[in-house]
């Protein structure tokens, strides 16, 4: 182990392009801490890396920790445990304000050219492939790194980390994303439907508070509102740019380091379909990875299970830039919390490939059999989803839902509605809730599912200034009657008969012996996305025309060998109601794998 005390602390500008235009090369401001003794003795060291926009203007961390500087503007704090814990072990900590925060000059904007390019100049540096000078301007080489470099960070952060993974950089070796987006448009709307009005200028303006760099940065963000397209919901360049799974410059394709990922299933903020599109989209590309899914929200597994995940997020560093020879690409690379604290492992995910189509039926209920006939719904701009949800009848939804299950199943991964629907205005606009009808104990979804405890544990050496001591958080679990699955959103341009595709955000959760499984069909999603109905109009879905298209539920077996699904029968109860009990669900051996 090596002294945190004393490790070497230090800030470079590393050059990087001029990313806002204004004829100047862009200086990123780079904060590092590495071990003394190594550098002493001409060890290099590979590192890990939290490039952020959050530094000075938001804060990192459950505890919104800052970086901390003494009077002569030397760092004395790194915000989170990555330093405290890591430097003693022989890596060096970088910490990077991006361009258009904190100390660097240039623009924020939002995902952007800038936003990843000037990460990724961050890491060429530390490859030996880019500039850097001191606060004096003299030229600074990282000849302290060994060239290899992890990128790690929760939400924007890791969304960093995708983005400059995306570009295929030398020199980057693992990314371990964090709740993290993969596409900018699926963050900031769901098909066509945005979630708020431009939302990437008023993102870069606040995180550029607080910066010691003054610039005018209004051009930026005046262009940002110009091309993010909001009035039409389209999918333009200006996405494309963002888009760190598929485009023609970003895409898995790209990416040469491993990828382990975090995410929370019950994340409203960066919702799942991130994780679960760049999952996908890794494999096919043959990208070595790992995955973590939880039962909270938008919350950093330090937090919530700070024991295990700082001992394999070590080892995982350890295999990946330090070439030590463990055991963890032995184990299996899923693991996944499918209820409150029960946690299964996996070689794949989602863990099946087969699904179940369903259709809507007149009496409310679901089935394989097509029903002729159309069901209308009133929109209500002011619903919210916990009304849409709940049962008994509403006019301003329309619900279908199984018989009750005969035993607990696993539905691992999305489901997907094909709806044939009508309306009457010029532009409207469809969701769909998929929801587990059942009282049973649940992580909850307030509060993104976890609180703050008065227990603090420290992980790592501290000094007088830099502790790393921090509070952990518990999971809320309680009591309730209903979980919603799955949620997604489309635009409907014009006005008359749409059949639209919609592709609910993937959830893995166990639903219970005698729950059901129910799906809603709305118009308006107040608090959800934006209304862009905001009329009491009058919504029609033809039945016949209208399928839900579930994966499969994995009834527990013995054998790893036997794959059981489900299939509901009719049940003949009030329209708009929950199905009765006189039928169950018939648990039948499928061959429908894809």
């Amino acid at each position: 182990m090596y002294s945190y005390a004393d490790a070497i602390r230090e800030t470079v500008w590393v050059i990087a392009p001029d990313f806002d235009g204004d004829g100047e090369k862009d200086r990123i401001a780079v904060d590092i801490v590495r071990p003394r003794e190594l550098d002493a003795k001409r060890v290099k060291v590979p590192v890990v890396m939290d490039a952020s926009p959050y530094y000075t203007s938001v804060g990192r961390g459950n505890e919104s920790e800052f970086k901390s500087f003494d009077a002569e503007g030397n760092l004395i704090k790194f915000p989170l445990f990555y330093d405290n814990y890591f430097v003693p072990r022989g890596y060096a900590y970088v910490a990077p304000d991006i361009a258009g925060t904190s100390r660097s000059t240039g623009c924020v904007d939002t995902g952007g050219k800038s936003d990843v390019g000037s990460a990724k100049a961050v890491v060429q540096w530390l490859n030996g492939n880019a500039e850097a000078v001191d606060a004096d301007g003299k030229a600074v080489k990282a000849g302290w790194s060994n060239g290899k470099t992890g990128m790690i960070g929760k939400s924007y952060d890791g969304t960093l980390a995708n983005g400059v993974a995306a570009t295929g950089v030398k020199g980057l070796e693992t990314i371990v994303p964090i709740s993290a987006i993969s596409s900018w448009y699926d963050y900031s709307r769901s098909q066509g439907l945005p979630y708020s009005w431009n939302y990437s200028s008023g993102l870069a303006s606040r995180v550029a508070g607080n910066r010691t760099q003054p610039q005018d940065c209004s051009a930026t963000l005046a262009r940002m509102d110009a091309e993010d397209a909001d009035e039409t919901g389209e999918h333009n360049a200006f996405w494309d740019e963002r888009n760190y799974r598929d485009s023609a410059k970003l895409n898995a394709k790209k990416v040469k380091a491993s990828v382990f990922i975090y995410h929370g299933l019950q994340d409203t903020n960066v919702k799942t379909r991130h994780f679960s599109q760049w999952w996908k989209d890794l494999g096919k590309a043959g990208v070595t990875r790992k995955l973590w899914l939880s039962r909270v929200g938008h919350v950093d597994p330090f937090d919530v299970d700070r024991e295990e995940w700082v001992r394999t997020l070590h080892r995982w560093f350890d295999h990946e830039l330090m070439d030590i020879k463990n055991s963890i690409m032995l184990e299996p690379p899923v693991k996944v919390e499918t209820k409150p604290n029960r946690w299964v492992n996996s070689y794949s995910w989602p863990t099946r490939l087969t699904t179940t189509t369903l259709r809507p039926q007149a009496d409310g209920s679901l089935a394989r059999s097509v029903e002729r006939t159309k069901q209308s719904w009133v929109n209500s701009p002011s619903q919210r989803e916990n009304v849409a949800v709940a049962e008994g009848d509403n006019p301003n939804r329309l619900l279908y839902a199984t018989s009750p299950l005969l035993t607990d199943a696993r539905m691992s991964g999305s489901m997907v509605a094909k709806l044939r629907v009508t309306s009457e205005v010029p532009t409207g606009q469809v969701g769909v809730m998929l929801v587990d009808y059942g009282e049973g104990d649940r992580v909850l979804a307030t509060g993104d599912g976890a609180s703050t405890t008065t227990t603090e544990t420290c992980v790592g050496q501290s000094t007088a200034n830099d502790d790393a001591c921090y509070f952990t958080m518990t999971r809320n679990v309680g009591t309730t009657p209903l979980q919603v699955l799955g949620r997604g959103w489309a635009r409907l341009d014009g006005a008359g008969t749409h059949d639209v595709t919609v592709t609910l955000d993937p959830d893995d959760a166990v639903v219970a012996k005698g729950h059901r499984l129910g799906v809603v069909v709305v118009g308006a999603a107040n608090g959800r996305v934006r209304n862009i109905d905001t009329t009491s109009s009058t919504y029609t879905l033809d039945l016949a025309k209208s399928q839900f298209v579930l994966p499969g539920l994995a009834v527990p077996h013995p054998t790893w060998a036997s794959n059981w699904n489900w299939l509901p029968k009719r049940s003949e109860i009030v329209p708009g109601t929950l199905p009765g009990t006189r039928e169950n669900v018939l648990p039948v051996l499928m061959d429908t794998r894809r």
